[in-house]
């Protein structure tokens, strides 16, 4: 329990920030920053939020029904735009593909050459 108290801290800590301070990151992504921040200072031991987190992860697939329930609305939009959306997501996979290959590519070859340029 003292687990899972820390981690939905560190979460409400995170939003408080973006609504306070006006941060323009999400204040659960604010929240895991931070929390890691702890783990790497040692403020916070692995070991009390272990079992919680691993419980978390889990169960993380019920984390994703409100959004699989939320995207059924749209599927009138969906449909009327199925080949917009699906050459943009096949594009930017192919896209992402090609760059982590290029920069793959660049990394090994200047590694095996001694060095960074």
């Amino acid at each position: 329990m003292l687990g899972f108290a820390i981690l939905l801290g560190f979460n409400l800590l995170g939003s408080w920030l973006h609504l306070s301070l006006h941060i323009p990151l999400p204040g659960n992504v604010i929240g895991l920053i931070l929390f890691l921040i702890a783990l790497f200072t040692k403020l916070i031991k692995l070991e009390w939020v272990d079992t919680a987190a691993s419980w978390l992860t889990g169960h993380m697939m019920l984390f994703f029904i409100p959004f699989l329930v939320g995207t059924i609305v749209f599927f009138p939009l969906i449909g009327s735009n199925w080949l917009s959306i699906g050459i943009g997501v096949i594009g930017s996979a192919v896209a992402s593909l090609l760059a982590t290959g290029y920069v793959t590519t660049k990394l090994l070859r200047n590694g095996a050459q001694g060095g960074v340029e």
